[in-house]
Parts: C-alpha cells; structure tokens; sequence
C-alpha cells in the first residue's frame, strides 16, 4: 500500500473521470436535480443557524509528507479584488490573531474545567500615524465587544462573532481547536475594520489598543436576566402606578431574553393583532426601498440554502465514491494475493496482474477523490462567509422590525390608557360629587400616559435612527447582491 503513489496517473485519471462522470449523469443525481427551494418562513427561521455540514470537514492530503498538493500552486488573493479595496479603506493596515497562551484563571479555579483558559495576541496597526498596538485577548472579551456592537449600533448589519464551542473545556486542549479560533477571530476582526461604521467605533478601538483587562462592561447573562425578570413580573401585573410600562430608557432597547416579561407579552400580542387582527397598525413599515432590498435578500437567502444544500452533496458524494474506490482497491489487493499463492496455471497469473492494476487504480482513485475534497471545501469557504453573513442582514432587519413593533405596542397602549380613562370619568360622573377613587386612579392613569407618551417619543426617534442609517448599509448591499466578499 505505501508503494503506491499518485503522481504517475494524475494526468489521465483527470481526464477520464471527467468523461466518466459526463457518461454517468443519471436523472436521479442530487447533484442534478437541486431540492425544491425552501419556504420563506423556514429559511428564516433556521437556515443560517447552523452551519452547513460541510464547512467543518477536515480532510488531510495523501499526496506529500507536507500535506500540500503536488504541482500545485498556492492559493493566492488578486490584491486588486473588491475585498482588497475595501480592506484598503479601513483605518488599519494590520490587524492579526496569534500566540495563543494558556493562563489560569484565579476567580474560577475551583470550578473543573475552569481554572485555565486561552489568550490570543492581537496585533493591529492603524494607517494615520502607523502606531502599532499589541494587546491580549480571550475569546470571552470577543463576546464582550459583540455584545457591545450590538447594544450601540442597532439596526447595522453587524458581523456575526465566531461561535463559542458548547464543549470548550474539553477540546480546549486540541491544537486544531485553537488554531480555528484563532483564524476565527482574526476573520472576525477584520470584518469589523473594515465596515464603514464599526470600524471606527470607539468599542473596537478599545477592544485593539487597550492595555490590560478589556474596559468594556461585561453584559448580564441570560439566566440573570430570566431571574431579574421572574422577579418582576408579579410587580408589574399587580402593582399600581407605573409598574408594568416601558420607560424612555427601555423604550430605545429592545425587549430581549427576559429582562421585561410583562414587555414581551404585550409586543408578542401586538405582533398577532399585526398578523392576525382586522385593525391596521397605527405605524407600519413604509419604506419602499427598504422593502424591495429585504425582497431581494431573501431571494439571495433561498439561493444561498439552495446552493448550499447542493455543496453538501457534492462533498458527502466525493467522500463516498472515495471511500468506495478505497474500500474496491483492499478488495483487489486481497483477491491479488489470494491469485498469487493459489496459481497454477498461467491465466490465474493473468488475472492477479490485472486484479493488482485494478486495486493500484482503485486506490489511486480514492486519493484522488479525498484530495479533491480537500480542494472542493477550501472553494466553499466563500459561500459558508455568505451564510455567516445572512445572520448579520437578519439582525438588522430584526432590529428594525423590534423597534417598529415598540412603538406599534407603546400607541396600542395608549390607547388602552385613554380608554380606561373615559370610562373612570364616565362612571364617576353619574356619582353626586364624583367619585374620590376613581378620580385618583385616573389622576395614576395620566401619570402613566405621561411616562408612556415620553417612552413612545423615545421609541419613534430609536426607530427614525434605524431608519436614518439605511444609507450605511449599502456597505453589505452592494457586497452580498454582487456576490463579491
């Protein structure tokens, strides 16, 4: 098995599995015949969550003790590509991603698993003065600036971070594990320097040039939240005065994992009465040429799942056929040696000569097929970026959809408030002299008008922000509609 080596019939077994496989087409191929388009309502839901299967195989080239091809050159990036100006545009001219180092961890190293964790050097140069900044980080502070990002600039379409492995303790200890969270975050950084907003924010320049421990705040954690929120709730639906409406600091944030549960009911019922209800909104979404960009990004989106789903395939068929040819090639080679020991006549010994070219072939081809793969899934990365960026398009229209449905459910409340209102009004008026109670309930009740009409005011201007700063998104407009990263 190890005398056999690929160099000597690369050329003609290119060129006929090419033919081979043009002859083989069969109607049934998955590969020929894509999957019906997904609906829009899936697509939206689930599609981009999860990255595809094939954006995580790993495949190891037989061809040289390096691991590189032979005969082939490097991969190289046309620096005058749309990806090279746009990098060209930012306010840095370097920013990388190495040195990782193991550090303990004092506050939880009682707790197993915990005790250590990895740092990165991050290394970045600005193009004004050309000052260099060397600062360390761990993958928790690239959650923090996420965080962050996302609080400051509702409504861009704001890079998606690298995911945080769920089993991280376990394989923290792989080197290959390291190695692709470290690519990871240097590609996410990257992608925020050059956007045309963040890579200017403040968050970014203190993520990058900050000395010592990160100084951005720490965001609250989902559990803590849920619990704030639990804790609030029974105030808010039994309380008296203003418990239970938005304020103007909260108005301009959306309602989100909990922290205001009574909130998210009220815009979960505004969101059915806007699907489901007789009544128009009070405030619906306008904007024609934001419409017909969103239209047009689903369209991208179904054509992305669409292609995706066909790469999948192609991978999961090249690794099968390459395994099959492996598998073929053993078969052969057993059946060679079963001629040679048991031959008698000549013709036997014909035969275990063609059974030994056939298993040399077969197992040449499974090289083949497997180095292939390595090369189809280095061509995809590309379209995976797509697929991490379409999170970031459905997070800004998230965003402007959450502040729309805010001030669709701040008027309906209103509403709700002045009703209440006629009606204490009304029924204390057929009381002689009024009706002391009631007349304090309504003096409570336009108090609540009063905070909720500063909170509607505040929500307005959040939503006219969002919509205002669509002229920044043409950034990944033009990007993700020209198909060019």
């Amino acid at each position: 098995m190890e005398s056999l080596v690929l160099s000597d019939v690369a050329s003609d077994y290119r060129s006929s599995m090419s033919s081979s496989l043009s002859a083989a087409a069969d109607d049934c191929d998955p590969l020929l015949s894509p999957p019906p388009p997904l609906s829009t309502a899936a697509s939206s839901s689930s599609s981009f969550l999860d990255p595809p299967s094939y954006a995580d195989v790993v495949f190891s080239p037989l061809d040289s003790q390096n691991g590189a091809a032979p005969d082939r050159p490097p991969l190289r990036r046309d620096s005058s590509s749309p990806r090279s100006d746009r990098a060209a545009a930012s306010e840095y001219a370097k920013i990388t991603v190495s040195d990782p180092e193991k550090e303990q961890d004092a506050v939880n190293s009682l707790v197993p698993g915990g005790g250590t964790y990895m740092t990165y050097l991050v290394t970045s140069r600005t193009r004004a003065g050309g000052a260099e900044f060397h600062v360390r980080r761990r993958f928790r502070d690239v959650v923090t600036l996420a965080d962050r990002l996302a609080e400051a600039y509702r409504g861009y379409f704001i890079p998606p971070r690298p995911d945080k492995n769920v089993v991280e303790s376990q394989v923290m200890q792989k080197h290959e594990f390291v190695e692709q969270r470290r690519s990871a975050i240097e590609k996410y950084l990257w992608r925020l320097a050059v956007h045309p907003v963040i890579g200017k924010s403040e968050e970014l320049r203190a993520f990058l040039q900050a000395q010592g421990k990160l100084p951005l705040p720490t965001s609250t954690d989902m559990a803590s939240r849920m619990l704030d929120g639990a804790v609030r709730l029974p105030k808010q639906l039994f309380g008296e005065g203003l418990a239970g409406y938005v304020t103007p600091q909260d108005a301009v944030q959306p309602a989100k994992w909990g922290r205001d549960l009574l909130r998210i009911f009220k815009e979960l019922k505004q969101s059915m009465a806007n699907d489901w209800g007789a009544a128009k909104p009070p405030v619906v979404e306008e904007d024609k040429e934001f419409l017909e960009r969103k239209e047009k990004m689903q369209d991208l989106e179904q054509q992305l799942s669409t292609a995706s789903q066909q790469a999948e395939a192609l991978v999961k068929a090249q690794q099968d056929i390459g395994e099959t040819m492996g598998q073929l090639g053993l078969a052969f080679i057993k059946l060679t040696k079963l001629e040679n020991v048991e031959s008698i006549y000549n013709s036997q010994r014909v035969r275990a000569t063609d059974a030994k070219n056939v298993a040399t072939a077969a197992v040449k081809a499974s090289r083949l097929y497997r180095e292939l793969n390595v090369q189809t899934v280095k061509h995809l990365d590309t379209l995976h970026e797509y697929l991490g960026l379409m999170l970031a398009v459905h997070g800004a229209f998230s965003d402007r959809a959450s502040a729309l449905l805010t001030v669709q459910t701040l008027m309906s409340d209103l509403s709700s408030l002045h009703t209440r209102i006629d009606k204490l009004e009304a029924a204390s008026s057929k009381i002689f002299g009024g009706d002391r109670s009631r007349m304090r309930k309504v003096e409570e009740l336009k108090e609540t008008i009063r905070v909720t009409e500063d909170a509607k005011c505040c929500a307005l201007r959040e939503y006219g922000r969002i919509k205002s700063d669509f002229p920044f998104l043409g950034f990944y407009w033009q990007a993700l509609e020209s198909k060019n990263l």
